[in-house]
C-alpha cells in the first residue's frame, strides 16, 4: 500500500522552493547533496519524470529552517525573496 501524496499544488509549491534553494545553494549536485538524494532525483523530479515525495517536500522544510506547511502550502519562499541575497520584497 501507498502512503499518502502531495496534491498537484503541493508539488509546484515544493518544485518553486527547490528552485529557489538551487539557487542559494549554487548548484542542483550540491542541492541534491544537500537534501540527501541523488542528482539523478532532482533530475526526474525537475522534468516530471517522478512525483514530488512528502520525504522530498520535508527535506526541502528542514534545509530551510521553515515549517512544511510553508513549503506545500507556497509560503516559503515568500514571494518577491531575492535567491542570491535573501533580501525580502519592499
Amino acid at each position: 500500500m501507498n502512503g499518502p501524496k502531495l496534491t498537484a499544488a503541493e508539488q509546484e509549491y515544493t518544485l518553486a522552493a527547490l528552485h529557489f534553494l538551487r539557487i542559494r545553494v549554487g548548484t542542483w549536485r550540491l542541492l541534491a547533496k544537500a537534501l540527501g538524494f541523488e542528482a539523478s532525483t532532482l533530475k526526474n523530479v525537475r522534468k516530471g519524470v517522478n512525483r514530488v515525495s512528502i520525504n522530498m517536500a520535508y527535506k526541502v522544510a528542514k534545509l530551510a529552517c521553515v515549517p512544511f506547511d510553508d513549503v506545500t502550502s507556497g509560503r516559503y519562499p515568500v514571494p518577491g525573496t531575492c535567491p542570491h541575497c535573501g533580501r525580502g520584497p519592499t
